[in-house]
């Protein structure tokens, strides 16, 4: 049997975006998990899923795999986001330097 998709039609039956979870940011369903957590560890910390499995317990490697899948079909938009976010954090940390570290002249 063949099933036969275009590229618009593809579904992520683990991945949602709820706004009552996280707003705009695709999640695992039933978990709190972003599909960027798994893409960075797989992307960056060049983890295997089953590695990824090791550090997300709870998930199931069709979860993984489906994070994975949404996150190749989604990539700029979400890369995009991202760096948006590590820019932000970047500023709150020039601003608001971490306590501790001064604390300790790090």
């Amino acid at each position: 049997m063949s099933v036969s998709l275009t590229p618009g039609e593809i579904k992520h039956p683990y991945v949602i975006i709820d706004s009552k979870i996280r707003k705009e940011i695709p999640v695992i369903i039933g978990t709190r998990t972003k599909v960027m957590d798994i893409a960075i560890r797989y992307e960056f910390g060049r983890m295997t899923p089953d590695e990824i499995i090791e550090q997300f317990p709870r998930l199931t490697l069709a979860q993984i795999h489906d994070a994975l899948s949404y996150y190749y079909e989604h990539k700029s938009e979400l890369d995009k986001a991202y760096k948006k976010d590590q820019m932000f954090i970047s500023e709150l940390r020039k601003h608001y330097p971490s306590r501790l570290k001064t604390k300790l002249k790090i």
